[in-house]
């Protein structure tokens, strides 16, 4: 129910000092990207990167979960298909906004955002947060 989601937001920033602002209104902050898990197992994940780049692969990672691949929103078609092209496994995708800036805020303000994120990430009908405070 969105209007029922949309009032809990508001009474949660109302109640943590904030304001909502409109659909949108903050959406030049953060790059919309896709993102890419796969094993690790026997890929490079140098040779991967430079062989993806064409497919808009724009970072490859190695962690202790396997490969993760991201780029541009646009390219998550062209990325899949291109994996599926080479019988790799996905083991999950997705889609993430990552903020271009970070700020750091003293601990007081930081606490504050903490409190406001909390409130917003038990809350059932919330999909997705995202912030670009410097953790």
């Amino acid at each position: 129910n969105n209007t029922r989601t949309v009032a809990n937001v508001r009474s949660y920033f109302n109640k943590c000092n904030g304001n909502l602002g409109t659909s949108g209104s903050v959406e030049f902050m953060f790059d919309h990207t896709c993102n890419f898990r796969i094993p690790a197992e026997g890929i490079d994940p140098e040779d991967l990167e430079l062989e993806l780049i064409d497919f808009g692969a724009e970072e490859v990672f190695v962690d202790e979960d396997g490969i993760l691949i991201y780029g541009p929103f646009e390219s998550f078609g062209a990325l899949q298909k291109e994996l599926e092209n080479r019988d790799i496994e996905i083991l999950s995708s997705g889609f993430e906004r990552i903020p271009q800036v970070t700020k750091k805020l003293n601990e007081e303000e930081a606490a504050d955002v903490e409190k406001l994120l909390e409130k917003l990430e038990e809350d059932d009908d919330v999909q997705n947060v995202y912030h670009s405070m410097e953790e």
